[in-house]
């Protein structure tokens, strides 16, 4: 009985310890959401690394976003996404190409408009290691998918603990590929053309471009 008094005891302090642990990465979670939002908009510039060491694959290369409420514009590998906050446009020069259709409504994507929100929805979370990343404390929080069908192991979320602006995404797959998004530069509050959200589909018509409609 002494010895199942002292395992009751010890699975005891280990669940309130990861009650607590939960309880401060959801704290810290909403306050990064609280501060996206209160942004009218924000610009991004990141480093996107692809690593599947079994596959061979080491793939590195940079992006940006501006993103205003739903609505953003992500530059990539030469291409352009824009998402007026109907539908989707995206603009492929090297093909002369632009494909138009509707946004995705997989909750488990990591679409540009959900790049600085999508810890919201569908994660167990824990709060993970604290690192010192040139003298600004990045704390990373764990996220565990709920949807056991994903793809996605898991994903490491690492927050300035000061600005609680993102720092860098690591994201593990069930295959053993994973991804780390690391933010340059964070910008807020830009001064954005009236225009910057509309898509002119005279201006690759003129083009000549291939426009396909999903």
């Amino acid at each position: 009985m002494k010895k199942l008094g002292i395992v009751f005891a010890f699975l005891l302090v280990a669940s309130i310890s990861h009650a607590q642990k939960s309880t401060k990465a959801k704290a810290l979670l909403d306050q990064v959401y609280a501060k996206v939002k209160s942004y009218d908009n924000i610009f991004v510039d990141f480093k996107f690394d692809l690593n599947n060491t079994e596959a061979g694959i080491n793939q590195e290369t940079r992006g940006d976003v501006t993103l205003a409420g739903e609505k953003y514009i992500f530059n990539y590998l030469g291409s352009q996404q824009l998402y007026d906050g109907r539908k989707v446009y995206t603009i492929v020069p090297e093909n002369e190409e632009v494909t138009i259709e509707d946004l995705s409504e997989d909750e488990n994507s990591m679409s540009p408009s959900k790049m600085l929100t999508f810890y919201r929805t569908g994660h167990n979370y824990a709060m993970d290691i604290l690192q010192n990343v040139q003298g600004r404390k990045i704390q990373y929080v764990k996220l565990i998918p709920i949807d056991s069908d994903t793809e996605i192991k898991s994903r490491l979320l690492g927050i300035d603990r000061e600005t609680k602006h993102i720092y860098k995404l690591i994201e593990t797959g069930k295959n053993g590929t994973k991804t780390t998004i690391t933010v340059n530069s964070f910008k807020t509050n830009q001064p954005l053309s009236k225009t910057l959200f509309t898509f002119d589909a005279s201006k690759y018509e003129d083009k000549d471009y291939y426009i396909i409609r999903n």
